[in-house]
């Protein structure tokens, strides 16, 4: 088998912009999605009882049905009801709540491990609920689980080639429409792979260095 990259990378505009749409996607759904997941946290630990079924109820569809059939529910299904969107919010929209239902029960079970001593010390200096969760209980909890967080926020990020099904023009879309018009789809799929591996790695790499400075004050030496 001869490889041949030219044809491929003679696209390299389309690759871009999808790499590009790409970036964007995540670079919205993810810190919507994570401020969805930490307040279904506080709902699940703190809110009334409606609200905590409500909340429970959302992290189990979104926890156990696949992430494109939530796509496609958000995208094909809701017209029916009259309520239509674009393929780029809808994808957003997708992203932001399937990370907000597993990052609820990382973040929960980050707060639900602090230690109830520092909660009676917040109290004690007069601090209402909200300075508590706020700057006592939040922070050190997102730094106990910020790896799964990580973890997981790649894995939204990963899972936004599904969003090509639905017509957005992210780089897996790229890939595809390059692989039909160059019949190199083992070109094409090796340049989309590395793009991706790339862009696991620095969002990786940004995210360890976010964390400790901006989400949770734990500053490495």
């Amino acid at each position: 088998m001869e490889m041949d990259f030219l044809p491929v990378l003679a696209n390299w505009p389309m690759l871009l912009k999808g790499l590009v749409l790409t970036v964007v996607l995540t670079g919205i759904a993810l810190p919507l999605g994570m401020l969805l997941g930490v307040a279904c946290a506080w709902a699940r630990l703190h809110g009334g009882p409606l609200l905590r079924t409500v909340v429970a109820s959302y992290v189990e569809v979104f926890r156990n049905t696949p992430f494109i059939i939530q796509l496609f529910f958000l995208f094909f299904g809701l017209p029916s009801l009259g309520l239509r969107m674009s393929p780029e919010t809808a994808s957003i929209l997708a992203m932001t709540l399937n990370l907000g239902a597993y990052a609820c029960e990382q973040v929960r079970a980050g707060i639900e491990a602090t230690p109830r001593g520092q909660i009676e010390a917040a109290q004690c200096l007069a601090l209402n609920r909200w300075q508590i969760f706020t700057r006592v209980v939040l922070p050190p909890s997102l730094g106990r689980v910020w790896p799964a967080l990580t973890g997981q926020m790649i894995i939204v990020m990963l899972g936004s080639a599904v969003c090509s099904q639905i017509s957005t023009e992210e780089i897996s879309y790229a890939a595809n429409l390059i692989s039909s018009r160059t019949f190199r789809s083992f070109e094409s799929y090796i340049v989309v792979t590395l793009s991706y591996l790339l862009l696991a790695v620095l969002l990786r790499q940004a995210l360890n260095w976010l964390g400790p400075r901006f989400v949770f004050g734990q500053r490495r030496a």
